[in-house]
């Protein structure tokens, strides 16, 4: 969990930042989207183990919930879980259910199109007539008041799966010292909001500007 947890922490980083592109310049946007779109590397290598990454991070997610759950089949008479911890570490698994259906929408809105013009299609420049067009899908995309809203409930959730995420997979591996402790949950804080307030602006941007 926390390995892949941190795969995925570095993906969101490096994806936020080519997203924020599309706000500054709409050209270098569609440059660097090229070039993760049809570098092997990435498309044969990076993505599979992208894939990889978040099926496992959630089937052992549900297969903790599980554990944890069986491990106490009769409840507490009196349980006040907020006394010891926080509605974040109780509920990872309900933030985590919303963060994979947000996947699904994002999977149909963008990666799907893509994998049609590729390989369907055998358009892999993505940039010529009848291709991917990066910018304007995108702003095509968040042109729906609807869809831009589900975005950043979405986005929400990651928040809230972060909160306690970032923290909990320093301590799973063993990062855990008096020192150390509060500065990694500070910047775990720093990073859980700023992450998904970011990828929130860019729906928004582009929903208000065009």
């Amino acid at each position: 969990m926390a390995l892949t947890g941190f795969f995925l922490m570095v993906f969101l980083l490096q994806h936020l930042l080519i997203n924020m592109l599309s706000v500054i310049s709409p050209e270098m946007f569609n440059s660097v989207s090229l070039f993760m779109g049809t570098n092997p590397v990435v498309q044969f290598a990076m993505q599979p183990i992208l894939m990889f990454s978040v099926v496992f991070h959630f089937i052992w997610g549900m297969k903790l919930e599980l554990e944890n759950r069986s491990s106490r089949p009769i409840k507490y008479a009196v349980n006040n879980g907020a006394a010891n911890s926080t509605w974040m570490s109780r509920n990872m698994i309900i933030t985590g259910v919303m963060v994979l259906m947000f996947l699904a929408l994002h999977f149909y809105d963008f990666w799907i199109p893509e994998v049609k013009t590729k390989f369907i299609d055998g358009n892999w420049t993505g940039m010529h007539d009848g291709g991917i067009r990066f910018y304007e899908e995108l702003v095509h995309k968040f042109q729906d008041p609807i869809r831009v809203g589900l975005y950043v409930l979405a986005f929400i959730s990651l928040a809230l799966h972060l909160l306690h995420g970032f923290q909990s997979a320093f301590q799973t591996v063993g990062f855990n010292h008096t020192k150390y402790t509060p500065i990694i949950k500070l910047l775990g804080n720093v990073y859980a909001i700023l992450i998904p307030l970011g990828f929130a602006f860019v729906a928004i941007f582009h929903f208000l500007a065009h």
